[in-house]
């Protein structure tokens, strides 16, 4: 037999194998190229200059290039080491390991270069796609062309050629370190199969879930008012990282086997077959897998927590922009306000116009403020404030106060009671609660401060008392809302128009929605493709390291067939083991994400629940499809059993 036939000869029967291998490298490449063709696209132009796409797609294909990068060089790994005894062999026959090396390379160029240009084809096919989608998330109007880019291809061959030179390198290092002898003892040796659960085990165990529980019980702190100052949320942040990284490495290596220890001797070594196929096989492999598992879960938890909070803000956008600007198009200059009237007049846009006028005064809330926070923002705050006739709901007598609207944020730092007593230039009033309602713009209110409403009476006193120190250079607030609201998109054009040269506060709700979707729709779109990149190839190493078992435990069904338990009795068995391999990670990952999105997710918008379980959701369904088809495999394997 010929080196050449060789060659072919192993390529067909090693394709099977490489199968998700070959599809996780066309997909890479697919997602690769299309990341920098658009980064080379000339339709990005329209997108640059709001939302700096060129710099983020190149700061994304960076990251990129390290996750493909990290999967490629685990899944070579692994395969060099299945064929460890492959390569003894060819050595026995004769063959010397510089032949045997080339034949590799041979066989691997193939299918590496084969796989790549197929992604490339793939990618720039979608390539067109995925800009109408980037486009169609930010808002950005501009037209898509399917273009080839050039420079595109030539930066994607010389990464994954540097890659492909790294894979060959380590194969070399392999066959030339190893005897053969050594070859084929590889594969029993890459994984630790201790049985007895030492004491050590149970106390890392132990430490491990304490260690997660801690993370968790601090992120739900950290923005409650128990840390007040940049420092204590810094070291804050640091212990829940380090915690919860080192709880979750410590439960890999211990808590399981611990946890299923505890399990076996409830049933005092009664196990089923299926409990044996599937707890016994999880609790002598789970502590050599801790390292990888662990990075898994924390990149799984890096990526659907970054993935919903962007998605929150995006969700979030026109609640937000509602509580910043209180009117489709605020202003606070009446010149301003009237020009854009009369443009609205001119061209038979209905509207409804309101003004308010608005005092800031210095208020003392240390008695309605639920929490232990004191200082500035609590004794020494200057609220806006405004008459009730300014809403039509309230009516006040002249010794009550309500404040009206509130932002989310810092409803964290400063907790407000429903009822007791708050001072206005140092006059008591009693507090009414909160409402949600907000009145005038984030011109007024700082961003986020409620708006104080009181009598008329006393609201004229306080201006005659105005401090002139604390005053904004406007006092009214302008607000403009369009009666028929499928005209607002030809308001807001007139009013871009309009505004484009004027000096002063002016806003617009339309537009501050459509900037914070566009902002955060791009960064939603770069951590999406991030995090599916990642969801692929660590589903892939998941699942390679299942087949890789399911060959090493295929004796063992041989002799359970023989026993007379069916096909079905050690498949159930598997399935439980599926769901502890895939699981158990997922479930991990999505308990970090939580946790952490929990404790901050009112920086970023109003909502929370629905974006993020929308998140956690895709992604579990994306993460069970490499379950299945390691399930799938392992049918195969038990069916050639017998």
């Amino acid at each position: 037999m010929t080196s050449k036939q060789l060659l072919f000869r192993n390529l067909r029967k090693n394709l099977k194998n490489y199968s998700l291998y070959v599809f996780a490298l066309i997909f890479s490449s697919a997602l690769y190229f299309s990341f920098v063709t658009l980064q080379y696209d000339p339709s990005m132009d329209a997108a640059e200059g709001s939302i700096k796409g060129a710099a983020a797609i190149r700061t994304a294909s960076i990251l990129l290039i390290a996750i493909v990068a990290i999967f490629l060089l685990y899944a070579n790994n692994l395969f060099i080491k299945r064929r460890s005894k492959e390569i003894g062999l060819l050595q026995l026959v004769g063959m010397n390991k510089g032949m045997i090396f080339r034949l590799l390379s041979a066989e691997n160029f193939m299918l590496y270069f084969g796989s790549l240009l197929i992604g490339i084809f793939i990618g720039f096919s979608f390539s067109k796609l995925i800009i109408l989608l980037l486009f169609k998330i930010t808002g950005v109007e501009s037209i898509a062309t399917l273009r080839f880019s050039t420079e595109a291809l030539l930066q994607t061959l010389i990464v994954f050629c540097m890659i492909y030179l790294l894979i060959m390198l380590i194969n070399h290092l392999f066959i030339k370190r190893h005897t053969i002898l050594a070859l084929f003892r590889v594969t029993s040796s890459t994984e630790e199969q201790i049985k007895k659960v030492t004491f050590l085990e149970m106390m890392m165990g132990i430490i491990g879930l304490f260690l997660i529980v801690l993370g968790y019980y601090i992120s739900s702190k950290l923005f409650g008012g128990d840390f007040t100052t940049i420092t204590e949320l810094f070291l804050a942040m640091v212990i829940i990282l380090g915690s919860v990284i080192i709880g979750t490495y410590l439960f890999y290596k211990g808590s399981i086997r611990f946890i299923f220890h505890l399990i076996r001797k409830r049933k005092n070594g009664y196990l089923k077959v299926n409990e044996v196929v599937s707890l016994s096989s999880v609790m002598f492999r789970m502590k050599s897998n801790a390292l990888l598992l662990t990075i898994i879960t924390t990149v799984s938890a890096l990526a659907i927590g970054l993935l919903s909070l962007s998605y929150i803000s995006y969700y979030s956008a026109e609640k937000t922009a509602k509580d910043y600007v209180a009117a489709d198009f605020s202003f606070t200059d009446e010149d301003q306000a009237s020009t854009f009237t009369e443009t609205l007049n001119e061209n038979g846009i209905e509207f409804e116009e309101r003004s308010t006028e608005v005092i800031q005064v210095e208020v003392d809330l240390s008695h309605i403020s639920d929490g232990d926070i004191e200082g500035d923002l609590v004794e020494g705050t200057v609220l806006p404030v405004v008459s009730d006739t300014a809403i039509e709901h309230i009516d006040l007598s002249s010794g009550e106060v309500i404040l009206s609207g509130y932002n989310d944020l810092l409803q964290n730092f400063i907790r407000l009671k429903d009822t007791g007593a708050l001072e206005l230039n140092n006059q008591k009033f009693t507090y009414l609660g909160l409402e949600d309602e907000f009145i005038v713009s984030g011109y007024f209110t700082s961003g986020g401060l409620p708006v104080a409403i009181v009598d008329e009476e006393v609201f004229t006193k306080f201006v005659t008392e105005a401090n002139p120190d604390i005053q904004k250079p406007s006092n009214t607030f302008y607000g403009i809302d369009i009666t028929n609201k499928n005209q607002l998109k030809e308001a807001n054009h007139f009013f871009n128009e309009i505004m484009a040269t004027s000096n002063g506060p002016h806003e617009s709700q339309l537009n501050l929605s459509n900037n914070q979707k566009t902002n955060m729709g791009f960064m939603m779109f770069i951590v999406a493709f991030l995090g599916l990149t990642f969801l692929v190839t660590s589903g892939c190493i998941l699942y390679f390291k299942q087949t890789g078992e399911s060959e090493e435990e295929k004796p063992n069904y041989t002799v359970l067939r023989k026993l007379g338990f069916t096909q079905n009795d050690l498949l159930k068995g598997v399935q439980q083991k599926q769901l502890f391999n895939f699981g158990i990670p997922l479930l991990l990952g999505l308990f970090h994400s939580y946790f952490a999105v929990k404790s901050g997710w009112f920086l970023f918008g109003s909502e929370l629940w629905t974006p993020m379980i929308v998140v956690m959701l895709l992604y579990t369904v994306l993460y069970s499809i490499f379950g299945l088809l390691s399930v799938n495999y392992y049918r195969k394997v038990i069916r050639d059993a017998l």
